[in-house]
């Protein structure tokens, strides 16, 4: 192989990874991993229109026809032990049944801003669940998102038809240059009821963005947007309980259709 192939190829994969959609494998590899671990909920799979993607339905107690569709963080599945899989549990002990998805993933090495072309991929799979959760019998349906799943749904919240009774964002931060994840901008958008979710020991961009969030939602008047700090890290370690009891809480002030 001479010199200029292997620069070639070298180029080849820099605008294949700039520009690459969410990596299937890797998701194949989570859903080998988590599906055979699950202890609470089913299985399911999801069409966005280009390939399949995998949800964890888990049905309340007591079905009061209303659902929360949950979105992680960077790079990681629909049953991560920290904050994702305490409410994706939790939250159907309050009856709320609950739809915990794959969000677009890129390769380990990917850096938060990598996943700004990644955002076009959210809005199918949000509205994939979203129709998945009114075949069974929902009607208020609630988006929840941590960390980069809170700027995704913040996206799509500003960019689509909005379909959803409310959108609770847990640690979102602030500090993509980067207009798809600039969740200040994003926020001066979004008019449905929000509830702005962070911890007392949170990461900076979460905590020094707060004043700024606050005035974004304010500017696109929304009047139904509410900032909570709780005590916690940016993943609630040990603090699983009241960040469950919090959310559930907020979410019993929604009016239902």
């Amino acid at each position: 192989m001479n010199k200029l192939t292997t620069c070639l190829i070298a180029l080849f994969t820099i605008v294949t990874f700039n520009a690459q959609a969410s990596d299937l494998a890797k998701e194949k590899r989570w859903a080998d991993q988590v599906v055979d671990a699950i202890l609470d909920g089913e299985a399911i799979y999801l069409n966005d229109g280009h390939s399949d993607f995998l949800g964890i339905y888990t049905e309340a107690g007591e079905d009061k026809a209303r659902a929360v569709i949950i979105m992680h963080g960077t790079g990681i599945h629909p049953d991560w032990q920290q904050v994702i899989q305490p409410l994706r549990v939790g939250l159907t002990e309050h009856n709320w049944n609950t739809l915990s998805i794959q969000m677009p993933i890129l390769p380990n090495e990917a850096e938060y801003i990598d996943y700004a072309p990644l955002y076009d991929e959210v809005a199918p799979r949000i509205e994939a669940a979203i129709q998945y959760l009114k075949n069974n019998g929902s009607k208020n349906i609630v988006l929840v998102g941590h960390s980069q799943g809170a700027s995704m749904s913040a996206y799509y919240l500003s960019t689509s038809k909005q379909d959803v009774s409310g959108f609770i964002a847990i640690g979102m931060a602030a500090f993509a240059k980067d207009p798809r994840m600039n969740c200040i901008k994003l926020l001066g958008k979004i008019t449905v009821p929000t509830l702005d979710l962070f911890g007392n020991e949170d990461l900076d961009p979460v905590l020094n963005s707060q004043k700024q969030r606050a005035a974004a939602a304010k500017s696109a008047g929304n009047k139904r947007y509410e900032q909570k700090e709780i005590t916690g890290n940016h993943f609630f370690d040990g603090n699983e309980d009241a960040l469950i009891e919090t959310v559930a809480k907020w979410l019993d002030t929604l009016q239902t259709k």
